[in-house]
């Protein structure tokens, strides 16, 4: 093989690789370092040099060191207040409410998000209905609310707002609220009189064009009911913290370790179990505030209705703002993440199963079902 040496000299050689390239960009690195470090450094007077073809001195001064090539700064790393465990699609869908007051607002909307979605604006709500009595149907299709400035009227709608129906007037709107059954079907509800005077019990089919309430024989002395999704147990708030009673407002049964005593109150129920067997609530100490007898959706605890012990959760130590159990046994948790919240689903085990950040968008409102 014949080499030609008139054409490598032509041919430009191939820059260097690896090692010795890196050694010279280090170098001029370090050089140009070395020369900015130098401008504080006097230097001395250039010396005259004859221009090139004139014979006269030339004034030049001679061209400034290189200025050091700047380094960038590193990225700023944050750290993530949520870390996103398992599979979202476990969250479902949720509903929402503003979680306090909006000013100069009369109406509001119920929203919904669900994982990997754009939160969704729903029907449009009178504020104080929203805040204290609104209720969405365990199957998320159909929402309850009590608007005090139309006779206390109870109404009925699909959750966008279409096919509302209205029910029945001087219906509770702050203390027994409607409370769907596990069907989706009937409300349990109170009446009140004109004057707020609280009446009787009854639980209305909203099945079908005409109402039929099938009226209670008991009048339990409480709030905010809830009913556990086997149908079997309902839970209100009464004089002695939180009582069970029988799907039909018999058999009460305290939770112990709320009055009396001990040193634990509650005064706002938020969820409870399948079975009955845990509550969510808010706990507070003897001598804090418990607010009024408006509802409060927040929680703070998770008890065991038997004993009254607490249920431990996987918060990781994060504040823990609300939890509403679901008809399988697990639990939607939402706990604070930074300026926002996080999402746990907690099995019925206790163990938490995913794990998602709450959109900020969402960040004043509050967790109406799950």
């Amino acid at each position: 093989m014949t080499i030609e040496l008139t054409d490598r000299a032509a041919r430009p050689a191939p820059p260097r690789r690896g090692r010795h390239a890196m050694t010279g960009t280090v170098a001029l690195l370090v050089l140009a370092v070395g020369l900015s470090d130098l401008s504080g450094v006097r230097r001395p007077a250039a010396t005259p040099t004859a221009g090139v073809g004139t014979g006269a001195p030339s004034s030049t001064a001679p061209p400034p060191p290189a200025p050091a090539p700047s380094v960038p700064s590193p990225p700023r790393v944050t750290t993530s207040a949520v870390t996103p465990v398992g599979p979202p699609a476990a969250l479902g869908r949720l509903f929402y409410v503003p979680s306090e007051q909006v000013a100069g607002r009369e109406r509001v909307r119920l929203r919904s998000w669900r994982p990997g979605e754009r939160p969704r604006t729903l029907t449009e709500l009178p504020q104080v209905a929203a805040l204290a009595n609104a209720s969405v149907s365990p199957d998320g299709r159909r929402i309850a609310w009590v608007d005090p400035g139309r006779a206390a009227t109870l109404f009925v709608a699909d959750v966008d707002g279409s096919r509302r129906r209205t029910l029945a007037r001087h219906v509770d709107a702050y203390c027994v609220t409607p409370t769907w059954a596990p069907d989706s079907r009937r409300l349990l509800f109170r009446e009140a009189d004109p004057l707020g005077t609280p009446g009787r019990f009854g639980v209305l089919d909203t099945a079908g064009r005409r109402t039929r309430v099938t009226w209670w024989d008991a009048e339990p002395q409480g709030c905010h009911a809830l009913w556990s999704a086997d149908g079997r147990t309902v839970a209100m708030n009464s004089a002695t913290g939180v009582t069970l009673y029988s799907a039909d407002g018999h058999r009460p049964r305290p939770v112990p370790h709320l009055s009396g005593p001990s040193v634990w109150r509650s005064a706002h129920v938020a969820s409870l179990s399948p079975d009955g067997s845990r509550i969510a609530l808010t706990r507070t100490r003897p001598h804090e505030q418990t607010g009024d007898v408006g509802r409060l959706l927040t929680a703070n605890a998770v008890l065991w209705t038997r004993d009254g012990r607490e249920v431990s959760l996987p918060t990781g130590g994060r504040e823990l703002r609300q939890v509403f159990f679901r008809p399988d046994g697990s639990a939607v948790v939402r706990v604070r993440a930074g300026a926002g919240h996080a999402l746990l689903v907690v099995g019925r085990d206790g163990r938490k199963v995913s794990e998602v950040a709450e959109p900020a968008e969402l960040r004043g409102m509050q967790i109406v079902s799950a």
